[in-house]
């Protein structure tokens, strides 16, 4: 399932990064937190890996 905006697509970008250790839990926020809390990594990575291009910056 693609993201559907791109605030969504960089939250994602970010809980992937804290699932592979390469950023800190604790530096999640928002959206971001509930990602990585609720998702398994292959989930978030169909999120971060959506093209941008023509996508909304936030969902409606």
């Amino acid at each position: 399932m693609p993201a559907q905006s791109k605030a969504q697509q960089k939250a994602a970008g970010a809980a992937l990064s804290a699932k592979r250790g390469e950023t800190k839990v604790s530096e999640l926020q928002g959206a971001s937190k509930d990602m990585y809390e609720s998702m398994s990594e292959s989930e978030l990575e169909d999120f971060a890996s959506t093209e941008r291009k023509g996508l909304p910056d936030k969902k409606d």
